[in-house]
């Protein structure tokens, strides 16, 4: 080997230092050396143990205790335990939003789709779909604008009147087919357990001082499901001292409220589509005396092209 080096017909090269080898994920992870970044947190939920839990409340607890769906949504919604007026309030909500008859838009939608041979997922999405400002969907402006114009002082008359000169709608006021003359019985419960068992109620008070202004003007501008939902829910969170005030805005500024609503009327539109299937209704098709045509005017010109006519 010299003697080859020596006469150059080898020419040594320096040694490389072999690269060193990574330590292995799992024992440096076990070691505490690295960690894996989570793809998302979770505040809600652990089903890793030895038992489900809740918020860190136990399944067995939320069961015994009898917390009750009411006390489950407050757990998975708002992350703590809150009082039995509270749970009972939730409770009430679900159970006066469920339905609300067949021919709002969302249940039509739910019914047509059923109707049409689709699954129970895709009929209750296409009721759900519905809502929005028009329908259903006006809790968190209602509570919104009402808020804001306690919190900021305003009269109510002064309120109303600057809502109309904005040419904007008050949401949680107003009802197509009930009036001050024909009450909605579900806007009377709620607010006579609210005021009977919360322990504040001044934006549902507002709210109602906004009522009598507007059904001075219009008997079926009362303060609606949406409406006494969305205040109550307000006070709710505002005055039960179980939220800091930053804590209960931000509740109403990430949805919460419309939440309820859709969680409710969910219960209503499932109801339609085993309906209809328990029915066995055949394909729904609008008929045409309920449909108005406006079509414009044509004539055939001497091509025999179509022209309208004018």
């Amino acid at each position: 080997m010299n003697l080859l080096v020596e006469a150059q017909i080898i020419i040594p090269k320096e040694e490389v230092a072999p690269p060193t080898v990574p330590m292995d994920y799992d024992w440096a992870r076990e070691l505490g050396i690295i960690r894996k970044p989570a793809s998302f947190m979770t505040t809600i939920c652990d089903e890793r143990g030895n038992e489900l839990t809740y918020a860190g409340i136990p399944i067995t607890r939320v069961i015994k205790e009898e917390l009750g769906i009411g006390g489950t949504l407050s757990l998975l919604w708002f992350q703590r335990r809150l009082p039995t007026y509270a749970t009972k309030f939730f409770e009430m909500v679900l159970m006066v939003t469920a339905d609300h008859g067949p021919a709002v838009s969302g249940a039509h939608n739910t019914i047509v789709c059923a109707r049409a041979g689709k699954d129970l997922v895709s009929s209750l999405v296409s009721g759900l779909l519905t809502i929005g400002e028009r329908f259903g969907g006006a809790l968190d402006g209602a509570a919104r604008q009402f808020s804001q114009a306690y919190d900021s002082g305003t009269i109510p008359m002064e309120f109303v009147n600057q809502m109309r000169k904005k040419g904007e709608l008050i949401m949680g006021i107003g009802h197509r087919v009930k009036s001050i003359n024909n009450p909605d019985m579900r806007v009377k419960l709620m607010k006579d357990y609210v005021k009977q068992t919360f322990p504040s109620t001044p934006v549902l008070d507002y709210a109602l001082e906004v009522e009598k202004v507007t059904t001075s003007k219009k008997p079926n501008l009362i303060l609606n499901v949406d409406g006494i939902v969305a205040v109550s829910v307000v006070d709710l969170l505002r005055n039960s001292g179980c939220f800091t005030r930053e804590e209960a805005q931000e509740y109403l500024d990430i949805g919460v409220l419309n939440g309820l609503f859709v969680l409710g009327r969910t219960i209503g539109f499932i109801g339609h589509y085993l309906d209809q299937k328990r029915l066995k209704q055949g394909l729904y098709r609008h008929p045409w005396d309920d449909i108005s045509y406006i079509l414009p005017e044509q004539n055939l010109d001497k091509h025999g092209q179509h022209t309208r006519k004018t």
